[in-house]
């Protein structure tokens, strides 16, 4: 494939809509609440999850020109681009976070991307934190040697990923009252909650500290819709100490419901956003009779 199309990205055989599948947990049960999980991990055996929604509608654009984005040492993004570049053969580039990084054997996440052919180039943080600046954008992609390429932000989360992600919200309909989704750049999110019906509400679980996602999601709907839309909150309470971190209590909430339901839960997101819709439903959160689902973005790794 030298160019790309809505035709190319249907080749590729995406699950949608992705399942939904109740799970039968009583400690979510003796509170009135049902749980159900949209299976988005199930849409692409490479595209993994929100990647899929995210990345479609930019690389349906690319029209044969190189993908150039960004991502830390563990980006599941900056893995899923790398696999959509390989599958339709676009070139692609990431810019990763950490210059002290080039120098040192690539973990098993960059080896992935560079199995499927990105190119790795390493930045060091504060010209990370600057590189949606204009000239320091442009510095960037000229070092790269692909200053016409297509440039995907950190997380895929552009104005046409929000778009993208409105068919989540629209697929989930009035199956549930509060549809729940850790965050990481918001842009899931800001379409999720696009896409659900009137009397239905998204909830986020940032899974990095700061504090900094409501303007964020605020400023991603105002670029992809031209203002607020959907009903939408987040609980900054759940991210177990950061990006990528854990605790032991994490664990052991992951542990177990992999036991119970025979599910596999990615800890970057998934195990934080159910371990956070459970205490949500101990302390009484949600009124008896909520239905709840939990959208599954991710598996684990490798």
């Amino acid at each position: 494939m030298t160019g790309t199309d809505t035709r190319d990205l249907a080749a590729l055989r995406p699950r949608l809509p992705s399942p939904l599948h109740e799970v039968a947990d009583e400690r979510f049960g003796r509170r009135g609440v049902r749980l159900l999980l949209k299976r988005d991990d199930l849409i692409h055996p490479e595209l993994v999850g929100n990647k899929w929604r995210k990345l479609a509608p930019t690389l349906a654009t690319a029209g044969g020109r190189a993908v150039v984005t960004f991502g830390g040492a563990y980006s599941n993004h900056l893995r899923a681009a790398a696999a959509a570049g390989r599958l339709l053969g676009l070139p692609t580039v990431g810019v990763v976070r950490g210059q002290e990084l080039a120098g040192r054997p690539l973990n098993p996440s960059l080896a992935r991307c560079a199995a499927d052919g990105m190119r790795l180039h390493f930045v060091d943080r504060s010209t990370y934190r600057r590189k949606a600046e204009p000239d320091v954008l442009a510095a960037l992609l000229r070092a790269v040697d692909a200053e016409d390429a297509v440039v995907v932000p950190e997380g895929g989360s552009s104005a046409e990923a929000v778009r993208g992600c409105r068919a989540l919200g629209e697929e989930l309909g009035e199956h549930a009252d509060v549809a729940a989704i850790a965050c990481g750049t918001g842009g899931t999110l800001a379409g999720l909650a696009a896409g659900l019906p009137r009397g239905r509400r998204a909830l986020g679980i940032p899974v990095l500290r700061g504090g900094f996602l409501e303007g964020d999601i605020r400023r991603l709907q105002d670029r992809a819709f031209g203002g607020p839309r959907g009903a939408w909150s987040l609980d900054d309470r759940f991210h177990h100490g950061g990006y990528a971190r854990t605790t032991p209590g994490l664990d052991a909430f992951a542990e177990d419901f992999e036991r119970r339901h025979g599910l596999p839960l990615e800890r970057v997101y998934v195990a934080k956003l159910l371990y956070a819709l459970l205490a949500l439903t101990e302390e009484g959160a949600f009124p008896r009779g909520t239905t709840l689902a939990a959208v599954v973005t991710g598996r684990p790794f490798p």
